[in-house]
């Protein structure tokens, strides 16, 4: 991650021009393996490659030498998302910045639009903040019936180093959770494979063949026939928490898939997540 970025962004013509001023201890070195130091994935470099670069004003390819204090610019092309119509619906942001909002996104919301939903969704939502002039990115994603804080990248740079660093492990993610009973021991830590129960299923399981999933959990309070738990994700993993706690004999209250199923929903929220800034690598920390 690069010690000191300083970068702006404006809209010019349908493009987006990205202007950084390069410093930190990484240099000199050549234009590609800067925009790695970055964060920036292979693909966003080899678009930007042909979107366009100037280094202090002149044409370079990825090959040319950058040092301390020069100016790099980055054409990429933008376009606002299509098929998600902004809605005026209420939307409570926790922080915001020229490169990441990050919202609390309520409960029975789906993320995206997705097919066979007509449901409103946290994109339509952000769409409407915008005014329409917006790509829509989020960074993670939360189930419809699961709340809370959701990283949104306001640009295609951002985008793709907090992808990167999420793939790395550098993000943690803090849940609450209502189970059913109490586990015992009340804190532990449950590393169990997890792959669908079959194709074309959304229903998931633990089995050998699956992929790794790692899930903390710890007991925060007991009520008479429920307790509730904060989980903390070292992987990611589709309906983890879910299967995971079921896995131990604990499913959520009212999980339809993976306990009991009743009227009432499920309470599961991402309450915290930790993760590096893309422009410094501090971490920041978003709360809901």
């Amino acid at each position: 991650m690069l010690d000191i970025w300083h970068a702006k962004w404006y809209t010019v013509c349908m493009e987006k021009i990205y202007e950084i001023i390069a410093n930190g201890d990484r240099l000199p070195t050549d234009v590609k393996s800067y925009l790695y130091s970055l964060g920036l994935s292979v693909t966003l470099v080899k678009k930007a490659k042909y979107g366009g670069i100037l280094l202090n004003g002149h044409a370079v390819t990825v090959r040319a030498t950058v040092n301390v204090g020069d100016k790099l610019e980055i054409y990429l092309d933008e376009q606002v998302s299509e098929g998600i119509p902004p809605m005026d619906i209420p939307l409570t942001v926790l922080y915001e910045d020229e490169d990441i909002l990050a919202v609390d996104k309520p409960t029975n919301m789906p993320t995206h639009p997705s097919k066979g939903n007509n449901l409103p969704t946290l994109a339509n939502s952000v769409m409407g903040y915008y005014g329409g002039s917006f790509v829509f990115r989020s960074v993670n994603r939360l189930d419809r019936d699961t709340s809370g804080v959701v990283i949104i990248a306001k640009n295609k740079i951002s985008a793709s180093a907090l992808s990167e660093s999420m793939k790395k492990g550098l993000w943690n993610k803090k849940y609450h959770a209502l189970v059913e009973g109490c586990p015992s021991p009340e804190e532990g830590t449950i590393d169990a494979p997890i792959e669908r129960i079959e194709e074309g299923n959304i229903k998931r399981t633990v089995r050998d063949d699956g992929k790794r999933a790692i899930t903390l959990f710890k007991v925060i309070e007991k009520y008479e026939n429920s307790s509730l738990c904060e989980i903390t994700l070292l992987t990611g993993r589709t309906h983890q928490i879910r299967v995971h706690m079921s896995h131990i004999g604990h499913p959520l209250v009212s999980d339809f898939l993976y306990g009991t199923k009743t009227e009432k929903e499920y309470f599961l929220r991402c309450h915290e997540i930790s993760f590096p800034h893309p422009k410094n690598g501090k971490i920041l920390v978003i709360k809901a």
